[in-house]
This record gives structure tokens, sequence and C-alpha cells, in this order.
């Protein structure tokens, strides 16, 4: 399956989780080209947000996989793979974003020292 479809068959609040998990991300790279004490600080609330969005994220796409299973008695093997992956994704978004936004911070704490 295609990311664009992926997404595209997101809903508002696993795209927002998405989103919410960009934040780190940016203050990550913010902190890489101009490290600052305030940077630094802003990066552990970021990081929390990006870690819970994805959990949110993650937990609504289960909630979504397993409402349509109890709504169709016998759901089909391959659709119930499908939701599970898509359910994955934000979390796997979030975790990434927060890997390079740190590795970013400790870039910038070498250049800052």
């Amino acid at each position: 399956m295609e990311i664009v479809t992926i997404f595209s068959n997101m809903g508002i609040a696993a795209l927002v989780s998405i989103l919410v998990s960009l934040l780190p991300l940016a203050a990550g790279g913010a902190y890489l080209f101009r490290p600052s004490e305030q940077r630094l600080a802003l990066m552990r609330p970021l990081s929390l947000a990006g870690i819970f969005a994805g959990l949110n994220g993650t937990s609504l796409g289960a909630i979504n996989t397993l409402r349509m299973m109890w709504r169709d008695p016998a759901p089909d093997a391959r659709i119930i793979a499908i939701s599970s992956a898509e359910s994955i994704v934000p979390i796997y978004v979030a975790f990434s974003c927060l890997m390079i936004a740190w590795l970013c911070v400790a870039v910038g704490m070498r250049r800052r020292a």
C-alpha cells in the first residue's frame, strides 16, 4: 500500500497526532542551528507531546480496528491486517521524529561545547 493512500485513509485525529509529532523535530532542528538553553528547555515538553500524540493516534487506530471487527461478524483477515498496520503509523512517525530531533540536539550540544 502506498504511503499516500495510508495518509488519505487516516482520520483527522490521526493526522493531527502526526502533525504534533513533527513539533519536536522542528525544535531539534532549531537547536541544531542555533543552540540555546531556551531551545533545549523546550525539547522536553515537546518530546512528551510527541510521545503522547503518537500513543493517542495509535490507540485511536486500534479502537477503530476493534470497532470494525465488532461491527462485521466475519471480517477478512486482509482488512484486519491493513487496519492494524495503519494504526501503527502515528507512533512510528512520532518515534522517528523524536529520534531525529534528539540526534539534532546531540549534534547541537557538540557544536555548543
